[in-house]
């Protein structure tokens, strides 16, 4: 979750839910020194692919509680923030999150797989919410790789 925590950080500083975008970016790359300015403005982006923040103006407005994230004082995030994830990953990293093995949600992913003969992140969506994980915003992405795959065929 170091996204969600990177993404945290600049609102936990100012104590608020919305920050001008380039406030954001200078608390990330100056303030912080965790990435350059362009790095930042990748973050936001990322981060509102995600659906983390969202975009109202030239604010950036948390969609979740920054009070509720602790940003350790050693915490630096990897520069893997920076990059898309797919759909799958992102269900992994929920999973992983409310405390499943990593090794054995791919392996019973996988199997849902193949058994229903469905894409990787459909597998991975009906195999969350058999597991009581809400991915609720990633159904869209499953359906559209779904859907994808079907017309390929």
């Amino acid at each position: 979750m170091s996204l969600r925590v990177a993404a945290a950080a600049p609102f936990v500083q100012n104590g608020t839910r919305r920050i001008r975008e380039n406030e954001f970016v200078v608390a990330l790359s100056l303030d912080r020194d965790w990435f350059s300015p362009d790095q930042a403005k990748r973050l936001v982006d990322v981060a509102t692919q995600e659906g983390l923040l969202e975009r109202d103006g030239d604010d950036l407005v948390a969609t979740f509680d920054p009070a509720d994230v602790t940003v350790p004082e050693e915490f630096v995030p990897d520069e893997d923030v920076l990059r898309e994830r797919s759909a799958f990953e992102r269900v992994l990293e929920a999973l992983v999150a409310e405390g499943l093995e990593k090794h054995e949600a791919v392996g019973a992913i996988n199997a849902l797989q193949n058994d229903l003969e469905i894409t990787i992140e459909v597998a991975a969506v009906v195999y969350a919410r058999r597991q009581g994980v809400d991915v609720s915003e990633l159904v869209p992405v499953a359906k559209s790789a779904l859907l994808e795959a079907r017309e390929e065929e």
